[in-house]
């Protein structure tokens, strides 16, 4: 951290500093013991494990999926020394104060903390609503049962009291008239500072920055100043800093592992670990040599879960599965009762798989979990048994990914009445039952409150839903739905009226095959009048909401390119605004992508990986932003992965959402 201070002078309990650089090496032989086959590292990378790649969304050119795609995380700088060491890097922030070669660093003193230049005392205190040290509220009371807690962390807060000198429990020094000197307010009396401190964090909150705009820009930058501001600020951004953090490889995790050990205060804010970004091959090293540093191993990542008791979101993804340990996973769901949100992204290792069997087959597991937010993302190796046992256990369900999984019917009906489900991602589940899946949607009350729903398929390894499936399932769909994908579907043109209902307030529509241009049309366009049209009629008509439709099943024969293309065609034309994305298939892209016709019509060409769009170009006044509640934190059309925090779209998250 790169906060810093000398001892101040008088007769206060002496402070007890951060660990400098040269302390946070976690030696092997300091490892927290767990069982022994929890630290043993993995020596290897699993062979048929993807590429780190960060996909994160642009919003520089004003059009719709535009993304960033680089095989770094932009938490990750190529800078080495020359014993091939990082330079000095922040497990919460990227600290644009670092030092050049050539200055001298000073001789670090016993107050001091990383940064040897700042003036700042030195004070960590959470904000006023914090509820560690036992969870009790101190309230400036000397009788609490938590203050020998804060008393051994040696440091002076506003409780303490020096010799004769008189606690203001009433608050009588606030009261006081604050009189300005000079023009200016007294050290620690300004009105921000003197902001509650819920407020001020909110506020505070707002600089804080999910993903760096490249890989060479500090993070957080904005809130280093405040750090170095005042004691008052200083000690609201610490909650801010500390409440989300994301790892992006090894070292960082090591620092921060380090610190929250040194100061166990400082791990009872944390309330996010995120891997989503974290990089095995960012340090230029092999798998061995990352194994032998034991940075990252279930023991360490075992220690690091027990240091943080508030944490209430845990995201991993592939690159981290082989540390996810029978230990660390049934800490993470019997230890953690805050715990609200857990993503397993393309965790498909055997270690991943035999850990979850072992603690699912435990007594240990708990007949209630806290869990509300649950992702098995692409998880395509564990066995129907892990959902048969979990699900039922998740009361208060709201979101739920298991995409590409073996999950089966009984184990999505196992879910419990009570849950509220309001994302559920079935894409590519091979091991259900379209007319099971019907059912579930139909009558089971967790499914009653849906917005956004994937049950895309692909056509040519496995159908689910049939003709007899869609007509069923259409009709009592929630009006609450705003995201439907039905891709891969056995769709015919008798489906469409039972879609022209849902385009009156679903923003994003998957459709399936065997459509045609003309059957798309009719979505968009006021039905052609017949012998028995009344006047009456037009006049009911509703636009749609419809903002992305995916056609990517429709080849080019069904889209019919010279007429989409025309002026007769309502589906391209300013008239079916606010359609603003449409995706199709590889074979379509081929042929659109460079076509002139695009740009002739209003519109450009995007893609990521293997998905390719049609995408309006918006005029001048720029238009909608995309940013929807229920997205997220995402801002553009077509995930394909649920996220279960709210965070900006990065790193391997922000792959799987939009470039597969």
């Amino acid at each position: 951290m790169a906060i810093s201070t000398p001892t101040p002078s008088g007769s206060g309990p002496k402070l007890v500093p951060f660990p400098l650089r040269a302390s946070t090496e976690i030696k092997p032989n300091t490892v927290t013991k767990t069982s022994t086959h929890s630290k043993i590292p993995p020596t290897t990378d699993r062979v048929d494990r993807t590429s780190f790649s960060s996909i994160k969304e642009s919003h520089s050119g004003g059009v719709a999926q535009t993304f960033t795609d680089s095989k770094t995380s932009s938490y990750l700088r190529n800078q080495f020394t020359s014993e091939n060491e990082f330079l000095d890097e922040d497990a919460i922030l990227d600290d644009a104060a670092s030092l050049s070669s050539g200055t001298k660093t000073p001789d670090a003193k016993p107050g001091m903390l990383t940064n040897p230049h700042s003036m700042l005392h030195g004070f960590v205190c959470p904000c006023d609503s914090f509820k560690g040290w036992k969870g009790i509220s101190v309230k400036g009371r000397i009788a609490s049962k938590s203050y020998g807690d804060l008393k051994g962390l040696g440091m002076r807060y506003d409780w303490d009291t020096r010799g004769g000198e008189k606690m203001d429990v009433d608050g009588e020094e606030k009261k006081k008239k604050i009189v300005m000197v000079q023009g200016r307010y007294p050290a620690g009396q300004s009105p921000v500072e003197r902001l509650p401190m819920e407020l001020l964090g909110a506020i505070i909150d707002q600089l804080s920055t999910d993903i760096p705009p490249n890989g060479f820009t500090p993070r957080n930058i904005d809130l280093m100043s405040l750090l170095l501001s005042s004691r008052g600020l200083h000690t609201a951004t610490l909650a801010t800093l500390y409440s989300q953090i994301t790892i992006p490889h090894s070292r960082i995790f090591r620092k921060f592992l380090s610190h929250i050990s040194a100061h166990p205060s400082l791990g009872t804010i944390v309330r996010r670990l995120d891997f989503s970004h974290f990089n095995p091959t960012g340090a230029g090293q092999t798998a061995r040599e990352r194994a032998q540093t034991l940075n990252l191993i279930p023991a360490t990542l075992l220690q690091c879960l027990s240091l943080t008791p508030n944490l209430r979101e845990f995201l991993a993804q592939e690159h981290i599965d082989d540390d996810l340990s029978s230990d660390v996973i049934k800490y993470l769901l019997c230890s953690l009762p805050q715990l609200k949100a857990v993503d397993f992204c393309a965790c498909s290792s055997t270690n991943f798989r035999d850990a979850f069997n072992s603690v699912i087959s435990s007594p240990q597991l708990p007949a209630y979990l806290p869990i509300t937010r649950l992702s098995f993302h692409e998880c395509t190796i564990l066995p129907s048994t892990i959902y048969e046992t979990l699900l039922p256990r998740l009361k208060h369900l709201t979101h739920l990914d298991v995409a590409h999984t073996r999950i089966t019917s009984s184990a999505l009906s196992s879910i419990p009445h009570t849950a509220k489900l309001t994302h559920l991602n079935l894409s590519k589940c091979s091991h259900l039952v379209g007319s099971d899946v019907v059912d579930f949607l139909t009558n089971h009350p967790a499914a009653k409150t849906l917005v956004y729903l994937n049950l895309a398929m692909d056509a040519k390894s496995h159908e689910m839903l049939t003709p007899e499936d869609l007509t069923s399932l259409l009709p009592v769909l929630p009006k609450t739905l705003r995201s439907l994908n039905l891709k891969g579907s056995k769709m015919n043109k008798d489906h469409i009226p039972l879609l022209l209902p849902l385009t009156k307030h679903v923003e994003e529509l998957g459709l399936g095959r065997h459509l045609d241009l003309a059957s798309i049309t009719s979505l968009f366009a006021l039905p052609l009048p017949t012998q028995d049209y009344e006047e009456e009629e037009e006049e009911e008509w509703i636009p749609h909401t419809l903002r992305y439709i995916d056609v990517s099943d429709l080849s080019v024969a069904e889209l019919d390119l010279s007429t989409l293309f025309g002026t007769s065609c309502p589906v391209l034309a300013k008239t079916s605004e606010p359609l603003e994305v449409v995706e199709v298939g590889a074979d379509v892209w081929k042929k659109v992508e460079k076509a002139p016709a695009v740009k002739r019509v209003g519109w450009c060409g995007k893609e990521a990986g293997r998905r390719g769009w049609l995408v309006r170009v918006r005029g001048q006044e720029g238009g909608d932003s995309g940013a929807r509640d229920w997205k997220w934190g995402a801002s553009y059309w077509g995930m394909r992965k649920i996220p279960v925090a709210r965070a900006e779209v990065g790193g391997m998250y922000g792959h799987y959402m939009f470039k597969r």
